[in-house]
């Protein structure tokens, strides 16, 4: 009889952990009390509790566990975790991310100066700690740069800074959220795009490439895969994603990488050691065909190969949210006869993942979850973190199709703001 496999897994969504049991794969969840929906208990050995970023303390939950009974793994799927993480498979000997690795993703100027190290996608950049250095950049570079956290997610706290008066009020704005030495990068200009990878044992497979509308904050309300722009510089977009997931020490699991389509070629903007956010596996799944979610256990574990070469798309997908203005709801109008099936969040319901319900709509063509109603506060949409008045989720016969699907959903779900 087959052994039973063991997984701790640190934080992040329930989505992958799903049909764990089936599979013969106990699951050790550890999460932060509150912090999860209490239905993925189904799916767990067991629930253990402790601070998603200290890795000593998830090492102490763990250890003892581990000593009666090995982990086959340790995972995350989540950003805040993953340093943590790597801590914790450094300390048990384990094969996966380790805490150098992870470090060299979260670090934005380390991942820089490792691109460098390998002569990979120029991009000048420098750690700033004043208002004189970041300005002496910006004249160096001459012309528009970035200044942006050093260890940000989510398009938290980016600013473009063209001229030098600019400089102080995204300082001043940067020092009051506690970010004391960002990175300025030259500004890229393209559009963005990303590639969505699995790698097991130092082999990287890129899968899906997605583009991205976005505001002018750099948020992206808008998924969509495959990608248009991207097909035309495909083959450099495969090869640039494995040479930087080998550059940073990456060997096994999911990676999402994203790139900026310059008049110079594809340049990293960032990467990551984990499955992408926005429904990003979802729409991976809808369109070519492969489920990260599941291959995030079974690759790892042998119970799946992770397939030979890149899978062409079946189909296109997207995912749009809703991006009523700032305010409080008065209403949320559904037109009558909407082609979608349509779910709402019950009042006064916080949700404890990005996307409610997505997992239970797989098999919809196109489907809606509206998250807010009369009462309610929409935020304004600095970060994608602000993207939470609900979503539309469509399959189409191609990306156009599935962003048209989307476009005319969200034109008959008006939510009126005053």
């Amino acid at each position: 009889m087959p052994r039973k496999f063991r997984v701790a897994v640190i934080g992040g969504r329930p989505a992958p952990i799903n049909g764990a049991k089936e599979l013969d794969i106990d699951i050790v969840l550890v999460h932060e009390k509150g912090a999860y929906d209490e239905a993925v208990a189904e799916h767990c050995e067991r629930i253990i509790h402790a601070p998603l970023t200290d890795g000593q303390a998830i090492l102490d939950v763990l250890r003892p566990l581990h000593e009666e009974r090995p982990f086959d793994r340790v995972v995350t799927t989540t950003e805040p975790a993953a340093e943590s993480t790597g801590f914790v498979v450094d300390a048990l000997g384990l094969p996966g991310v380790s805490e150098a690795t992870a470090r060299a993703l979260k670090d934005k100027a380390l991942t820089r100066e490792l691109l460098a190290k390998h002569d990979l996608s120029p991009v000048r950049y420098r750690v700033v700690k004043s208002v004189e250095e970041a300005t002496a950049f910006l004249a160096e570079v001459g012309g528009p740069i970035v200044l942006k956290p050093v260890d940000g997610v989510a398009s938290l706290h980016i600013h473009e800074i063209s001229e030098p008066a600019q400089v102080a009020a995204a300082w001043e704005t940067l020092q009051a959220a506690g970010i004391t030495a960002p990175i300025a990068e030259e500004f890229l200009t393209g559009p963005v795009v990303s590639v969505d990878s699995f790698s097991f044992e130092g082999r990287h497979l890129t899968i899906g490439y997605s583009e991205y509308r976005m505001n002018e904050r750099f948020v992206e309300w808008e998924v969509s895969t495959p990608s248009r722009v991207a097909r035309p510089h495909l083959a450099e977009l495969r090869a640039l994603t494995v040479k930087l997931l080998d550059a940073v020490g990456l060997t096994e699991g999911p990676s999402h990488s994203e790139f900026v389509l310059t008049p110079d070629g594809p340049r990293v903007l960032e990467s990551h050691a984990r499955l992408a956010g926005s429904g990003a596996p979802e729409l991976v799944r809808r369109a070519f065909g492969l489920d990260l979610n599941r291959m995030f256990l079974t690759v790892l574990l042998g119970i799946d190969e992770l397939p030979e070469t890149s899978p062409e798309p079946v189909a296109g997908a997207a995912v749009r949210f809703f991006t009523p203005d700032a305010g409080t709801v008065r209403s949320v109008d559904v037109e009558e006869g909407i082609p979608s099936t349509v779910r709402h969040l019950p009042k006064g319901e916080v949700p404890l993942v990005f996307l409610p319900y997505l997992d239970q709509l797989r098999d919809e063509e196109v489907a809606a979850v509206i998250q807010k109603g009369p009462g309610d506060e929409v935020p304004e949409l600095l970060t994608v973190a602000d993207c939470v008045s609900g979503y539309v989720i469509a399959t189409g016969v191609d990306a156009d199709d599935a962003v048209a699907k989307c476009d005319d959903i969200n034109d008959r779900i008006r939510f009126s703001i005053g």
